[in-house]
């Protein structure tokens, strides 16, 4: 089960736009900004001590994020929580029932396995279940 919060995903416009207040005001430093194609977004992470602020751009009017933002506009999207083993846990909140986005994890940014529980199942808030898998 989870050990941590990971990160924080926050939605935006334009990540660099939207570093500025996190970079130039609160002092956080940015981390790399990365493509993950097959989710149609760009993401950056900022470090704060154990956990990060993730910023998620869409790339695509397409994207999941796209649509988010035209429905709530920017804001926090998603809390997720790092696991030892994303594909146990998924399987066992399946098995309890737990309505899930992901019915198995796939790749997520930074070497992750990542897997989302529907924001019904936890109430109103989409949860993110993160394993690391290499270096981030």
């Amino acid at each position: 089960m989870p050990s941590q919060i990971n990160h924080i995903g926050i939605a935006v416009h334009d990540i660099e736009e939207a570093a500025k207040f996190y970079t130039e005001q609160l002092g956080l430093t940015l981390g790399g900004v990365e493509e993950v194609v097959d989710q149609k977004v760009k993401v950056a992470f900022l470090p704060i001590g154990e956990i990060r602020i993730e910023l998620i751009q869409p790339t695509s009017p397409e994207s999941p994020i796209a649509k988010y933002l035209e429905k709530n506009g920017p804001g926090i999207h998603h809390i997720a929580y790092q696991v030892e083993d994303t594909g146990e846990v998924v399987e066992k909140l399946i098995g309890q029932g737990v309505r899930m986005v992901d019915q198995q994890p796939r790749k997520g940014a930074h070497d992750t396995l990542i897997a989302f529980v529907h924001p019904k199942a936890s109430g109103g808030v989409l949860t993110e279940l993160v394993q690391e898998t290499g270096e981030h």
